[in-house]
């Protein structure tokens, strides 16, 4: 049995938009979607336990979140298979970014952080 590090193994990917219909820049308000892929590259399926997410804006302010899963689902995902979904965050600026990891298991009960890179949240052009 290889002893690799399950959490090496799963790979992120992220896709962000701006929200124009959503948004209200005169309140502060800019809504973004990100749409995450997860694959697991693992040689057993993993389940996804739970998320943590570091918010931070173009003010500097942060916001922590936590939860079970991920859209009210905690998937598991078979090895050499992705799971996609798309979710979304407000910020009052037009800028920010997140990071954080997801907690995962292994179908023996080895439990990991899969960590989420740091994406920028912005709106077209904002970024020069």
């Amino acid at each position: 049995m290889d002893h690799i590090d399950p959490s090496t193994q799963i790979k992120i990917e992220i896709q962000t938009r701006f929200l124009p219909g959503q948004s209200d820049p005169e309140s502060h308000r800019f809504v973004f979607s990100y749409e995450i892929t997860i694959t697991n590259e693992y040689s057993q399926p993993v389940q996804l336990l739970s998320r943590r997410w570091v918010v931070t804006d173009g003010n500097e302010h942060v916001q922590e979140i936590e939860g079970e899963g991920v859209i009210g689902e905690q998937p598991i995902i078979q090895p050499q298979q992705y799971y996609q979904y798309t979710s979304g965050t407000v910020l009052a600026t037009r800028v920010g970014s997140m990071f954080g990891h997801y907690t995962m298991e292994t179908s023996d009960g080895h439990r990991f952080n899969a960590p989420i890179p740091a994406f920028t949240l912005a709106l077209p052009n904002a970024l020069h």
